[in-house]
Order: C-alpha cells, then structure tokens, then sequence
C-alpha cells in the first residue's frame, strides 16, 4: 500500500482536496479530526494535568488551550508530547485497517507534515495550494481569524513555495472543484507505480 502526505498551508483548499480523495474510494486520515476526538476524550485528562483549567466536562476548551500554548514553545512542546504518541497509535491502526481491506492508496491528512518530518513516514507528499489572494480571501470569509492570528498561523508554517518545491505532486485549488478531481485521479494513477520509501 502507497501512503500519501496530503499537506498545505491554511486556506489553501486541503480539506476540500482529501474529501476528493474520499469520494475517489482512497482511505482518508484527517489527523487534524483526531485531534478533535483526542481532545473530547482520551487526551483531556493529561492535558488538564499540565494545562490547569483548560478542560471542562471531561473536554478541552480549545479556546483556553490555544491561549494558553500559542505564544509558549515550551508549553507547545509539552502539549505536542501529550497528544503526538496518541495521533501515532490512532494512524498505525488506520493504516493496518486500510491494509486488511486491500486499499492500494491511503492519504494522511497533516497540516504541519514538513513542519514535523512527517514526510519521511509517508512514501509521496501532495501540497495543496492557490494563490496568497486566494488563501487570504478564503481565510477572512470564514470570519473566525482576525488578519494578526492568520499571519501567526502563517509564520509557524513552512512557506508554500518551499512545499511545492518539496513536494511529488501539487494540486493547485484556485479553478474549482472538477480540475482538482481530474488532478486526483492523475495522481492515483501515477503513485500506484512507485516504490515504497517510507522509513
């Protein structure tokens, strides 16, 4: 089985683009989503240990949480060591499953994939991108980030020109939903043709 880094900066389309793969039959892993399910659950207790006051109900107040470790390496650090060992247990049993059901291509969907070195556990890397205007524009419609938050979001994370240039495949989001479909299929095409080189 081929797995694919599915990566690109916010506002680039990259959600939209793993629910393509989705709906082209590929086995999709949305680590952000499991973040989610950690944090409603598994992770709350040890993250409430760390970060007092940071959960309620048995679920992290994201909002608290992000207050909290945003502008603190350290406590970022701390909270990336609680919940990475769990994100990696949830992904190896996704990709056994996935395996067992014959899936010649799964996709791991991983906002910071360079940022982390997830590309070495990955066998291709695709980088979802569109223009700075585009990504911009996208971005302040959803009306949840003021243009500050965005351009700290923006500096934790790799440029996308330095993703693109790292990149096995680009899939350019700026034309709609069909080129990308038609970008997708070009690429299961061409993957189930490559060696492995995760390590």
């Amino acid at each position: 089985m081929i797995i694919l880094g599915l990566t690109g900066s916010i506002g680039m389309g990259k959600s939209t683009t793993a629910k393509l793969f989705a709906e082209a039959g590929v086995p999709v892993y949305d680590a952000d989503a499991t973040v989610h399910q950690l944090y409603e659950g598994a992770a709350a207790p040890a993250i409430e240990a760390a970060f007092l006051g940071t959960t309620a109900g048995g679920k992290v107040d994201r909002q608290k949480l992000s207050a909290r470790v945003v502008h603190d390496p350290v406590a970022m650090k701390q909270l990336e060591q609680i919940v990475h060992p769990m994100l990696g247990a949830s992904r190896q049993k996704f990709f056994a499953d996935a395996e067992l059901a014959g899936a010649p291509v799964a996709v791991v969907d991983v906002p910071l994939l360079y940022e982390t070195g997830g590309e070495k556990r990955v066998d291709a890397v695709v980088v979802v991108t569109t223009s700075p205007e585009n990504q911009r524009a996208r971005i302040m419609a959803r009306g949840t980030m003021t243009s500050e938050a965005l351009d700290s979001i923006l500096a934790r994370q790799l440029p996308d020109s330095e993703k693109r240039k790292r990149a096995d495949f680009v899939v350019d989001t700026s034309h709609g939903l069909d080129p990308v479909r038609v970008q997708i299929r070009d690429i299961l095409q061409q993957v189930v043709k490559m060696p492995q080189r995760r390590s």
